[in-house]
């Protein structure tokens, strides 16, 4: 493989800060655009790595940032909105626009974007989906200008240091013995963040990946309450998950939407209503053999609970 000079959009974030890493590691160059640089500088012992300050979302930033690069890879994504209805067309639609015209300005020829399962623009369950697919066809759209474009559709990404299996985990160790759980049906594949991040890498010069939509799923479906329950075991708690019916999850999801922090939005319970699992696994076709929940979670969960103060966050 060839290597590269490559500008990571989210580049600090939980994927991010994984993919660069390995991308160091393989001997490519990394520029990550970071508002406070400061706040990463651990990322700057990484061979090969760059963080310069900058706001993404301004286009001159990002031509600047381009420039000696060959590659952009975007990992940009929001699950919840400040500013009802102006956050995820910003951070979804309007910075792939800003960085495929960043691209065409800088003769980028190669862009690995981050979508989301269930992407659709026309049809998607909550804004978050129908943002999440407009981005997706909006840079693919872009291949007819030159630029190869590959993107890549993950169920929820799970690693030691994700937002969703350590989210659980501190909401039953706050949980009074019952834990209530919004769409306890709904189900996902979990997929590892270290599958994820080699799919990346290995479509970077693959011309099959030209084109391409990759769904990303681990190799087994799961219940939202399967899950739950079975941190709850891991972490040695006995706590009952009370499953919610549809009234019940959309009351939580409207009275959560006001709460400080917005833990459990509408748009949240919408995107919940249709399954997190893939119709055309891709990881196979990539040569990774997806690694299962249990192979990597549980020594990271009885890790917190020998120490509860460990919230898994980033060392």
């Amino acid at each position: 493989m060839s290597l590269h000079r490559i500008l990571i959009l989210g580049g600090t974030g939980f994927v991010g800060r994984h993919l660069t890493a390995a991308l160091a590691g393989a001997g490519h160059g990394v520029r990550i655009l970071s508002r406070d640089p400061e706040r990463h500088r651990e990322l700057r012992v990484l061979p090969g790595v760059e963080l310069r300050p900058g706001d993404v979302h301004d286009p001159d930033t990002l031509r600047r940032a381009l420039s000696g690069c060959d590659t952009a890879v975007n990992l940009v994504g929001i699950l919840n909105e400040r500013r009802r209805g102006r956050d995820f067309r910003a951070a979804h639609v309007e910075l792939p626009r800003k960085l495929v015209e960043a691209c065409a300005a800088n003769g980028v020829r190669r862009l690995l974007h981050m979508s989301a399962l269930n992407a659709d623009a026309a049809r998607g369950s909550s804004a978050y989906l129908r943002t999440k697919g407009e981005g997706e066809d909006l840079v693919h759209l872009a291949a007819g200008q030159g630029l190869r474009v590959t993107s890549f559709r993950p169920s929820v990404i799970f690693g030691a240091d994700d937002s969703f299996i350590n989210r659980f985990a501190g909401l039953l160790r706050l949980a009074p013995g019952v834990l209530p759980l919004a769409c306890p049906e709904a189900r996902f594949a979990p997929v590892y963040v270290g599958d994820v991040v080699e799919a990346f890498r290995r479509s970077l010069d693959l011309r099959a990946a030209f084109g391409a939509r990759y769904e990303l799923c681990g190799p087994r479906v799961y219940t939202l309450r399967e899950i739950v329950e079975w941190i709850a075991r891991m972490l040695g708690l006995r706590r009952r998950v009370l499953g919610l019916g549809d009234r019940l999850s959309r009351l939580q999801a409207r009275l959560l939407d006001h709460a400080p922090g917005r833990p459990f939005t509408y748009d949240n319970y919408l995107s919940l209503r249709t399954d997190s699992v893939c119709r055309e696994p891709a990881l196979g076709r990539l040569g990774i053999e997806p690694t299962a929940l249990e192979a990597i979670m549980p020594h990271l969960l009885e890790r917190a609970r020998s120490n509860p103060l460990d919230r898994y966050r980033r060392r």
